[in-house]
């Protein structure tokens, strides 16, 4: 039989850098679960990934067990990553950070795909297309 899911909880960690102190600690303490566990086997499920923000969706079930299942970063960290920027722009509409081609779009939608709500590339595509114009970012091509 299944386990019985208390909680669903929903953190965004540097990857390979979690630390028992806030916004991990915080968020897990209150479910119960051992929060060295969690930071340790987290670092080593990501040690490959590290530079990026890595969504993470951990289930706490009723014996105080869990489960983590790791997602893609976020398309606002991708595009910078590819762009070489620390952040977009905060004036969108007149203020542009930076040029994305097409191929740098088809690229980080390709690495997206298994999150988004699609599986089109190419809706894939337009997705991340509107989060780099969202962002001051130009997209050429």
């Amino acid at each position: 039989m299944a386990k019985k899911i208390e909680k669903k909880i929903k953190l965004q960690i540097p990857a390979g850098k979690a630390t028992p102190a806030p916004p991990v600690g915080t968020a897990l303490g209150p479910a119960g679960i051992n929060i060295g566990d969690f930071v340790s086997k987290f670092n080593a499920a990501t040690a490959q990934m590290v530079g990026d923000v890595i969504p993470v969706e951990i289930s706490v079930y009723a014996d105080r067990s869990f489960d983590f299942i790791l997602k893609t970063p976020p398309a606002a960290n991708l595009i910078l990553k590819a762009l070489k920027l620390e952040k977009g722009s905060g004036k969108n509409a007149t203020v542009k950070v930076g040029k994305i081609s097409a191929a740098q779009i088809r690229e980080i939608a390709a690495k997206k795909l298994p999150d988004l709500n699609t599986s089109d590339l190419e809706a894939a595509c337009r997705t991340i297309a509107g989060s780099a114009r969202s962002m001051g970012v130009e997209v050429v091509g």
